[in-house]
């Protein structure tokens, strides 16, 4: 293939744990998910996801108050560090230790960083833009506490930071070695201090305990009170210390987990471990609101610049919520797949993804903005099949509940539920293009179902397979169903004709997966021997065979005593799928790779890597020898004992224990591919994986432009090229480059009326976007109209087509050229409506005026 996929976007998932970050203008938030980080922009209804990985988990991610770079850091303590704005990957690097908290100075010139007992204080890379050859140096390390450190916070003139530990105490530490004196133990605490934060005025500081204990403290001499007479004491500064003055409780009946403070408005926001959140007005601790969002606990909240919203991170169930405390209205609520998602499809159009996943619910995924728009949880059991019917919108379902759902995803709900006589948990699922039959296989059974859409009714039981149903799949053209079976055949079935004809195409192993190719002359069968045949349909004989086997093969798993290249796990297709127009196919199964082939040749073009997340099974290729003891694999050893995250999870201890519930126990997950389907479109293609459902696309959201690499992009270059050099199109090209509205005002109207649909014709489409919105704010107040409109007449004549196809992506621009044409439309027929009488009264008196000058001539 000409054209190559690269990652593009993640969905399925929007939170797995860690912090969270808004940027700095407040409009947009940042989640780990795994190991990468996905940014949801609150205002434009989008979200994209970085496509750099860690090898682990990510546990902390920081960003400059510049919102230029970003820094995310996994468990074992190794960073990252992006340009947040071209998404590019500048420098790795090793803090060496597990990572509790990171995050930049306000000024934006330290990054902080703690490490079990310490504190790390580094200087922010390229602070001041000079050429290093280490990007990250040390300033200092901090020492003091006991215990591991919970959490860093930063004093807003960049002075001072708070940080809190589990040893109970509190700490001030002060970034210049002139302010040692500042150096102060907070202690008081009954339970781990989980936060702790400065006042507007720093001349106060809040500190919460995990069992809801609220410190307030003040920088003053012992004894004194604020009602007490200034000149009856005099304030001595050798005596002055940081005194408790206040203690207040929140009084809920759950542990708190997490809190943000902050100081412009003076909020506290704290969430509990019951999925309670209240919001307190300090000083005085006035209970502003309370809300449970969840059953399970709240891992992380934090509040945007303005105070307007909070967004809360809940790990149990994937839970990334953004709320408007004062409307008391959700801005984003989105929940990710509890279980591994199983199988996905895609809508007609290409503009929707359906997942299904072992919860037992269906998500309805945009796949433009990544949000999902509608989640179904009428079944039961785990969802193993969904397919759209090529005509309307209705989306079937197959579940192990035993039911078959058709759901109307105009209405947005279930209106059809078909069932087996027998109790059948069925497993795979076809769909007759026209939507009138609905067919499913079960592993328990060895018979095909057919029921019609239209009445919900049994049709027919179809008999032939000797095993269970592994997969079925409908010809575009609806009058072949081909079926496979663990039986080691494929049959093929007209079930339209008068009497129902089978062709078994007997394999060499059981068979996994099969498709058929768009124009239905083509079966792919993957069996489980790890190759993948290509059988014709009308003449019923094998045509290729690709050996999969060496490339599928996946990594090693942590318990495994062999080589991954002796494991027999990982090495068969378990789904396929065929590209629009037949000449490639994709296959993945249970390991990390997605194989892309091309049919004619036989020969393999691409393997993608899904994950490189170490913190899932068969993702490594080699594990090291000295991690193996007697007792089994060293990372399955629990050698911390009570200083593991079983404290974590003390409010859901069994009766009698004392030190967290030893019940609970962490399955590691095994990498996989459970379902690939390509787009409609061809463009892109999604993997439903362990990680999540990822998006693979051709299309680049970063269009090439030679001037970002050009130097000489100045306010008089652009100016040179539109009056000396008469290149209208690259002077407003550099004037959006430099992104100054007096400039591309200047430009933009120094244009000819003649030269627009010439300059239209030749605008790049990187650049629609931001000349479609330049000309929806002019046009306002504007007194050009017409000028307006020739521009947007040529720039919808040169680039209609362009525009149709990215439709999706172009709404909000489109919509905003829409509003404002319409409300120039109607300011014109107020105008001519309000005038009407007036200029009726104006030509009466002017007749009236020329017949009296005709009088009095004569």
């Amino acid at each position: 293939m000409k054209t190559e996929f690269k990652f593009s976007n993640l969905l399925g998932t929007v939170y797995r744990q860690g912090n969270l970050v808004f940027t700095p203008d407040g409009t947009r938030i940042l989640s780990p998910v795994g190991n990468r980080v996905s940014c949801f922009d609150l205002v434009n209804n989008k979200s994209f996801t970085f496509s750099y990985e860690h090898r682990k988990n990510i546990s902390r991610i920081a960003l400059n108050p510049q919102a230029t770079l970003l820094l995310s850091v996994d468990g074992d303590g190794k960073a990252i560090l992006v340009n947040f704005i071209r998404r590019t990957v500048i420098y790795h690097f090793n803090f060496k230790g597990r990572v509790n908290d990171i995050s930049f100075s306000p000024d934006g010139k330290y990054i902080s960083v703690t490490t079990f007992r310490q504190i790390q204080l580094w200087r922010t890379p390229n602070y001041r833009e000079d050429r290093e050859f280490a990007p990250f140096i040390r300033h200092r390390i901090y020492t003091g506490h006991h215990d591991e450190i919970t959490a860093l916070t930063w004093s807003s003139d960049s002075r001072f930071f708070l940080t809190t530990s589990k040893d109970l105490t509190a700490r001030i530490y002060s970034v210049d070695s002139e302010d040692r004196a500042a150096a102060t133990v907070l202690g008081g605490h009954r339970d781990v201090v989980i936060a702790a934060y400065f006042s507007r005025d720093q001349e106060t500081i809040y500190t919460v305990s995990r069992d809801g204990a609220l410190f307030t403290w003040k920088y003053q001499v012992p004894g004194f009170k604020e009602e007490d007479d200034d000149d009856a004491m005099v304030v001595d500064e050798e005596r002055m210390r940081w005194t408790t003055v206040r203690r207040d409780y929140f009084k809920q009946d759950a542990k708190a987990r997490c809190a943000a403070f902050h100081c412009d408005t003076n909020m506290l926001v704290v969430g509990f471990s019951s999925g309670v959140f209240g919001i307190y007005e300090l000083p005085d601790f006035n209970m502003v609101h309370t809300l449970s969002i969840s059953q399970n606990d709240i891992d992380f909240v934090t509040i945007n610049k303005t105070g307007e919203w909070l967004a809360f991170g809940a790990s149990k169930l994937g839970q990334l919520l953004v709320w408007e405390w004062q409307s008391e209205s959700y801005i984003l609520k989105q929940q990710g797949h509890y279980d591994a998602v199983t199988c996905l499809t895609y809508s007609p159009d290409g503009s929707k993804v359906i997942t299904g996943a072992d919860d037992g619910k269906i998500k309805v995924w945009d796949a433009v903005s990544g949000f999902a728009i509608v989640t179904f949880t009428e079944h039961m059991s785990a969802v193993t099949a969904v397919e759209f019917s090529k005509r309307g919108n209705v989306l079937f379902s197959a579940s192990l509940d035993g039911s078959i759902r058709a759901w109307d995803l105009i209405r947005y709900r279930n209106f059809r539920t078909f069932t087996a006589p027998d109790r059948l948990q069925f497993s795979s699922l076809a769909v007759d293009p026209s939507g009138e039959v609905v067919c499913a296989g079960s592993l328990d059974d060895f018979a095909i179902h057919l029921w019609s859409v239209q009445t919900g009714q049994l049709l027919d039981r179809l008999s032939g397979h000797e095993g269970p149903i592994s997969c079925l799949s409908f010809a575009d053209d609806g009058g072949v169903l081909a079926s496979a079976s663990w039986d080691k055949t494929v049959r093929i079935w007209n079930i339209f004709s008068r009497h129902v004809s089978v062709e078994p195409f007997e394999q060499q192993a059981d068979v996994l997966a099969i498709a058929l190719r768009p124009d239905s002359k083509q079966v792919a069968v993957a069996t489980l021997d790890g190759q993948i045949s290509f059988w014709d349909v009308n003449l019923g004989r094998q045509v290729g065979l690709v050996d999969g086997r060496k490339d599928v093969s996946g990594g090693r798993y942590t318990e495994d005593r062999f080589t991954a290249k002796n494991s027999a796990r990982s090495k068969s297709f378990r789904t396929l799928s065929y590209n629009s127009d037949g000449s490639c196919i994709l296959a993945g199964g249970n390991s990390k790779y997605i194989c892309l082939y091309d049919i004619d040749n036989e020969v393999l073009l691409r393997k993608y890597t899904i994950s490189r997340n170490m913190s899932l099974e068969g993702t490594v290729d080699f594990l090291n020898s000295k991690d193996m003891t007697d007792a089994g694999p060293l990372q399955l050893v629990d050698d911390a004992g009570e200083e593991s995250d079983l404290e974590n999870r003390i409010d859901k201890t069994l009766p009698g224990a004392s030190r967290g519930d030893l019940s609970a126990r962490k399955v590691k997950p095994a990498i996989r591919t459970a379902s690939i389907r390509f787009s409609p479109t061809g463009r892109a293609f999604a993997a439903a994986s362990t990680e999540g459902l990822l998006i693979y696309s051709v299309d680049d959201e970063f269009y090439f432009d030679p001037f970002d690499l050009d130097v000489d992009v100045t306010p008089a270059a652009a100016l040179a090229a539109l009056h000396r050099e008469h290149d209208h199109l690259k002077a407003l090209v550099m004037s959006f480059r430099l992104n100054e509205r007096y400039l591309i005002h200047q430009i933009y109207e120094s244009i000819q009326i003649r030269d627009i649909p010439i300059v239209a014709r030749r605008v790049p489409v990187v650049y629609l976007p931001q000349l479609l919105r330049f000309i929806a704010s002019t046009m306002e107040d504007s007194p050009h109209l017409e000028f307006h409109l020739r521009w947007i007449d040529a720039l919808l004549t040169s680039h209609g087509q362009f525009l149709k196809s990215h439709r999706i992506e172009y709404a909000s621009d489109i919509r905003g050229i829409q509003k404002v044409v319409t409300k120039v439309q109607q300011d014109l027929v107020r105008l001519s409506d309000e005038n009407q009488y007036l200029l009726t009264y104006l030509l009466k008196e002017k007749e009236s005026f020329d017949s009296y000058m005709y009088i009095a001539a004569n």
